[in-house]
């Protein structure tokens, strides 16, 4: 089954057309509101290199779903 995202929002412009594979392995700054100056941080910090990195970050993983399960106490 296919399956279609628009990420335009999501992304930064030099990002949009890429194919999912380039985007995870991106660098955070790919992301729409990101620079490089994260990605150094992040880097230092949490050794997230790229946005595969991220996402399967553990505490940014329960951090989504706390705020997930928060929304449905609403």
């Amino acid at each position: 089954m296919a399956v279609s995202v628009n990420l335009e929002k999501g992304l930064d412009k030099a990002w949009e057309n890429k194919s999912l594979d380039e985007i995870l392995a991106a660098p955070p700054s790919a992301l729409a509101g990101l620079t490089e100056k994260h990605d150094a941080a992040l880097a230092d910090a949490l050794n997230i290199k790229t946005i595969a990195d991220l996402g399967s970050n553990k505490y940014f993983a329960l951090a989504g779903v706390l705020v997930a399960l928060g929304q449905k106490q609403g």
